[in-house]
């Protein structure tokens, strides 16, 4: 079982490999089908003024922009592998510097935002499946749908208003405190807690009609000890699973709370590259995120069979 699981191991890279590398490929070509000059735009911005066109070939050249977009793309991939991400064309920086800077205001709220999804969702999960068919599973599953369906935009909006504007209890935007965390953290995190909500009452229903919880209750152990101890214990592996496969989820939703929130984090960095043209930020902060979210699916995937070793290993080639 070990060979066979070191195989899975090595199959689960490969193919992780290969979405990574569709996901630079597709972002690169997509970057040279928006509209405008990249030089240009950068000029423009650093000078306030229309470049000549002498400025514009002398700042292509430099950066080489004006070589055939597969040969740009290759020497992207090229420096990629050994860890260069290049330089930013507005302030010269490097790429990768840049998103070390803003990744920690990042990873804050994602990790936030999971705190209050699971704050959320686990109890009324649980209370959901306990008291099925009552209307504290009516309610709970509205309010799951509702989640689900709202935009993280839509309520960050609302709680600005709400919480900000009218009653004066939060700041707008920004970052410091964990007055600044709270309202963006709970707009990215409501979505999640909608759907681990509804994945916890499902789990949980079908522990509750097991037999050895019925063993559980024939042997005079208070409810709550059945439910707690022996029932939401084996109902979390799946749940540990979608847990996971959200968090990059998260991250990428991030992206769209701290523009609402003006979070100076990955979200925020990358809204400024791409209205800027500054191509290897863009490049730089996408794969980034891609990385992010293909490496969280594996490491998950291996911990839920780990967890679980009556799982088989699928997709391994024999």
């Amino acid at each position: 079982m070990s060979g066979r699981f070191g195989s899975y191991i090595l199959y689960r890279l490969a193919t992780a490999l290969v979405v990574l590398a569709g996901v630079s490929v597709l972002t690169f070509g997509l970057i040279y089908l928006t509209p405008g000059d990249p030089a240009e735009t950068i000029l423009i911005q650093q000078t306030d003024q229309h470049p000549s066109q002498a400025q514009i070939d002398a700042f292509r050249a430099e950066h080489g922009l004006d070589e055939p977009i597969p040969i740009q793309y290759l020497e992207w991939l090229s420096s990629a592998l050994r860890g260069d991400l290049g330089q930013s064309y507005y302030s010269g920086r490097d790429v990768a510097a840049l998103i070390v800077q803003h990744v920690p205001a990042t990873l804050e709220l994602a990790a936030a935002s999971m705190l209050v999804a699971l704050a959320i969702a686990l109890p009324t999960g649980v209370l959901s499946a306990v008291h099925r068919g009552e209307r504290l599973d009516a309610a709970s599953q509205l309010a799951a749908l509702v989640g689900v369906s709202m935009p993280n935009f839509w309520l960050g909006y609302l709680l600005i208003i709400v919480f900000s504007l009218h009653l004066s209890l939060l700041p707008v935007a920004g970052s410091g405190g964990l007055s600044h965390l709270l309202l963006p953290a709970v707009a990215l995190g409501t979505g999640m807690a909608a759907i681990v909500t509804r994945l916890v009452r499902t789990s949980m229903l079908e522990v509750l009609d097991a037999t050895y919880v019925e063993v559980a209750r024939s042997k005079g152990l208070s409810e709550r000890v059945v439910i707690y101890k022996h029932a939401l214990r084996n109902a979390l592996l799946p749940v540990v699973t979608v847990v996971g496969l959200q968090f990059g989820f998260v991250l990428n939703g991030a992206v769209v709370v701290e523009i609402v929130f003006q979070r100076p984090g990955l979200g925020m960095l990358l809204v400024d590259a791409v209205f800027a043209r500054d191509y290897p930020v863009v490049q730089g902060v996408v794969l980034v995120g891609a990385v992010a979210f293909v490496v969280t699916n594996v490491l998950v995937d291996l911990s839920y069979r780990y967890l679980d070793p009556r799982i088989r290993l699928g997709g391994v080639p024999s």
